[in-house]
């Protein structure tokens, strides 16, 4: 029988969804986190989840557990941020040397749990967070928005959609990543070793030293080949900052826009499949040794709002006044 219902998390009210021998646990508190994902029937942890992190731990470093939301993800330049109507200058949180803003703070602030059920097909939890003059930040980029996040377990696996609202009379600029903090290893009983992740890679953008784009697009060398034909094992070493635009591959013989991770020992995976308005592929794994590896899917470039580029290359967007910009993603089992 499917199951929705609210638990108490060592402490932290979190929703829990039972549906297609999967357990799903989305912390409206910490940014509407899926804090654990977990195959019951087959063994497997697809986010970083470890039987001693609390609240408080992930509360202090919110983008390295579990599936945390950022919306102006990863890095602007100088805190600048530059849209079709203004200028907005948001504080510096990374300091030299990159001097950058970086992140934003949807993935840290308390959303609002407003739905949750289950039914004969799927367990369902529905979370919001209004962006207003009542949050502090709001101060830097004064532009109110809606942000809701939906969450469908069943025996498809994990449904993540989330839909932006502009709430404000001004562009809302838009950017939006997942920090996905997958577990290393995944499989119950697995080596860290037997891990293999094949990623529709195309081109890869050159970073300078402040982790900015350079604007130079380079053709996939033989190390970038590796995640394109499947041979990269994405931890046991240090993967910083792999930058990509993404295609797609074939997956079951049908066109499949995401990535496809296995432990070739054990002979299970984990299918990653985003909609299309995820058009980039970040790769990082916290020098490789930690447990964790991170293929981040973004839907702009680093710094894409102030890059001298076409937005047809960077992917940034802008949302009208009253109007809505939508994207999903899927997390599955493969045996």
């Amino acid at each position: 029988m499917n199951k929705a219902s609210v638990i108490n998390w060592k402490g932290m009210p979190v929703a829990e969804l039972k549906a297609g021998g999967y357990t799903a646990m989305i912390a409206n508190e910490i940014g509407s986190n899926v804090i654990r994902l977990h195959d019951d029937v087959n063994g497997i942890e697809f986010f970083r989840h470890t039987a001693d992190v609390t609240p408080e731990i992930i509360k202090g470093s919110t983008e390295v557990w579990g599936l945390p939301n950022l919306y102006l993800p990863n890095r602007l330049a100088d805190g600048v941020l530059r849209t079709s109507d203004a200028v907005y200058q948001l504080p510096i949180n990374e300091k030299a040397p990159y001097n950058n803003h970086i992140h934003f703070i949807l993935q840290k602030r308390c959303h609002r749990l407003i739905e949750l059920f289950a039914d004969d097909t799927k367990a369902f939890a529905k979370t919001e967070y209004i962006f207003d003059e009542n949050d502090e930040f709001y101060q830097y980029l004064p532009i109110k928005f809606k942000a809701e996040f939906s969450f469908t377990l069943s025996d498809k696996g994990l449904e993540h959609r989330v839909k932006f609202t502009n709430l404000s009379n001004v562009m809302m600029p838009m950017s939006f990543a997942t920090h996905t903090a997958m577990s290393s290893p995944f499989v119950d009983g697995g080596k860290q070793e037997d891990i293999r992740m094949k990623a529709p890679v195309c081109e890869k953008w050159t970073l300078n030293e402040r982790c900015l784009p350079t604007g130079e697009i380079l053709p996939l060398s033989d190390y970038d080949m590796e995640y394109k034909n499947g041979t990269k094992c994405p931890v046991l070493v240090n993967v910083d900052n792999d930058m990509y635009s993404a295609s797609s591959q074939e997956y079951n013989g049908s066109d499949f826009h995401g990535i496809i991770m296995m432990d070739q020992a054990q002979g299970k995976g984990i299918a990653y499949e985003v909609s299309n308005e995820y058009g980039f592929w970040i790769m990082w794994n916290d020098k490789g040794f930690n447990g964790y590896f991170c293929p981040e899917p973004m839907t702009a470039m680093i710094d894409a709002p102030n890059l001298d580029m076409p937005i047809e290359q960077t992917g940034y967007c802008e949302v009208a006044p009253g109007e809505s910009y939508e994207m999903w993603q899927k997390f599955r089992t493969i045996i």
